[in-house]
């Protein structure tokens, strides 16, 4: 058991909670909590760590599990990124997703809920077109871990951040994904104007969510491959990004309100997306 917070494994751990640049470089980011353990992925998971009075009560949990090491409860809480750790602490192999995989179409039997299991034994499943997150430096890690959970209910197929977006290996944004991280398809461009054009290249109309749309939202079909462009929580898009939109839309508003949340717009596109795409 650790019980020191000079120990070396304390100290990277606490450098993977703060510093980007370091999960980059060793290719891993951090995930607290039973629910974010129970789901990461076995083949990716790298390493736990549990605290001292977490795994008195709950020895069964980590039968088996290795590499695990136990931490005191002080040093737990020195390398937790919450006020109240639950005493579960993994370090994940991180995803390198690219473009092409968020073109890839959409199975109905990869979604959970209803739809989950529909598909029978040589019949094949239905296929949906791409629909797709386009985020430009969006800044909030609430608003990008709540934008990717949303996302996977809503069943998008992927989301392209800009490389000037929040981190979404921040441990903010982790917890606020509430496990989608690991199956929702994401990529940094590092070709921002590049990879919008081969998006429409392949087919995708671009919508921009905009103060100048002359529709409303729910106005235009995204029955086809399509894919929303969402801009900075402040700022919106940018002019350029915008431009290249192939139509601009907008969600009615009441009273003196200008536009939504981030997050908020964002759903509010990907749920009307979902529900053409059922009816």
């Amino acid at each position: 058991m650790i019980t020191s917070t000079s120990n070396p494994q304390v100290k990277q751990l606490q450098l993977l909670q703060k510093k980007a640049k370091e999960r980059e470089l060793q290719d891993v980011f951090v995930v607290e909590g039973v629910k974010m353990y129970r789901e990461a992925p076995k083949d990716r998971l790298v390493h736990t760590y549990v605290s001292e009075s977490f795994l008195r009560k709950n020895p069964s949990v980590f039968e088996g599990v290795e590499p695990l090491t136990e931490l005191s409860d002080r040093v737990f809480e020195s390398v937790s990124d919450t006020k109240t750790p639950q005493g579960v602490l993994c370090l994940v192999r991180r995803c390198h997703h690219t473009l092409r995989v968020l073109l890839e179409e959409y199975r109905e039997d990869s979604v959970s809920g209803s739809m989950a299991g529909t598909a029978t034994i040589g019949q094949p499943s239905a296929v949906r077109a791409p629909l797709i997150l386009i985020l430009e430096n969006l800044q909030d890690p609430g608003n990008l871990g709540t934008i990717l959970r949303t996302a996977e209910g809503a069943g998008v197929t992927g989301v392209l951040l800009s490389r000037d977006c929040v981190d979404i290996y921040n441990p903010k944004v982790i917890r606020s994904t509430m496990g989608s991280v690991y199956r929702v398809p994401f990529c940094y461009s590092q070709d921002w104007r590049g990879d919008l054009d081969r998006l429409k290249r392949q087919g995708v109309r671009l919508y921009a969510a905009h103060l100048k749309g002359e529709k409303y939202y729910d106005g235009i079909s995204y029955r086809e491959p399509s894919a929303f462009l969402i801009g900075n929580e402040s700022r919106g898009l940018t002019e350029e990004t915008a431009a290249m939109a192939d139509a601009y839309i907008r969600i009615p508003m009441c009273g003196q309100v200008e536009s939504l949340n981030a997050a908020v717009a964002a759903s509010i596109l990907m749920y009307e997306a979902n529900r053409q795409r059922r009816d």
